[in-house]
């Protein structure tokens, strides 16, 4: 695929992206825009500018891998691999149908380019950590990058993971913190605040960087020190907002798991023209 470093390129991909998102949960009368929406920049630039990979070649041995750990923003991931060209854009709206490849959550057995079938949090960072390890221990040079949830990080085995990582000194691996400050129930620090966030992870031997993960110049700066920084993994602390793009989506718990009506649609695909 035709990569860019061009950030107003980049930006224009993920516009698409997240008119692909709206589409597809509207059509589906179900799944996650909120989150979705919140980790398009990351996913762009990811996949447009930093990533080796080639939609012709999905299992070539040296390919960088990416986890999406917080596997119910699947639309996410499921659009910006259609334009890549992993699989079929004008099916994209099938989403969590019977028997499409597009399921609630990412599936390796109906979407065989996937690194990993994931939506069961907590378990992403485990994952990565391993993959960086083996590459390790074979010599390769590639890379893995794993997308969290800030919920997602309440949970327990996200931490072991963290120790692992930084007593290893897998330096191979980037996680992403999706930093949208929204979880299911409400606003994380009603529920179970993080702060600060960026010294308990310091604090496990990561190399934090703080950024906005809208900002794509900053998004590409990141991950720009990420691949410099020997000795010990990197973490992006991402802050982010939920439902990003769409003016009545942003900051609304509502849109983490519910999907926009049909006239909601059409209001935030003219909000994306």
């Amino acid at each position: 695929m035709q990569k860019t470093s061009s950030p107003e390129e980049l930006a224009r991909v993920a516009k698409q992206i997240r008119r692909h998102i709206v589409e597809m949960t509207g059509a589906a009368k179900s799944g996650h825009p909120g989150g979705s929406l919140s980790a398009v920049e990351i996913v762009t630039v990811l996949y447009w500018d930093v990533m080796n990979h080639d939609p012709a070649k999905p299992k070539k041995a040296d390919r960088d891998r990416f986890i999406l750990s917080k596997g119910h923003a699947a639309p996410v991931l499921y659009a910006a691999m259609a334009e890549a060209g992993y699989t079929p854009v004008e099916t994209l709206k099938t989403l969590r149908r019977l028997g499409s490849i597009y399921q609630g959550h990412p599936d390796i057995r109906y979407i065989p380019s996937l690194e990993a079938s994931t939506g069961s949090l907590g378990q992403g960072l485990s994952l990565a950590l391993g993959m960086g390890a083996a590459a390790r221990l074979n010599g390769e040079t590639w890379r893995t990058y794993v997308m969290l949830g800030d919920g997602e990080i309440q949970e327990g085995q996200i931490w072991e993971a963290a120790m692992f990582g930084s007593y290893h000194k897998i330096d191979n691996v980037v996680a992403i913190v999706d930093y949208n400050k929204l979880q299911l129930d409400g606003f994380v620090k009603d529920i179970m605040e993080l702060e600060p966030l960026t010294g308990k992870w310091r604090a496990f031997g990561w190399h934090v960087i703080e950024l906005d993960g809208h900002d794509i110049p900053a998004v590409q700066a990141a991950f720009a020190e990420a691949a410099a920084t020997k000795g010990k993994p990197t973490v992006l602390i991402a802050h982010t907002v939920k439902g990003k793009g769409v003016s009545f989506m942003e900051n609304n718990p509502k849109f983490h798991g519910v999907p926009p009506t049909a006239d909601e649609v059409e209001l935030a695909l003219k909000e994306l023209a």
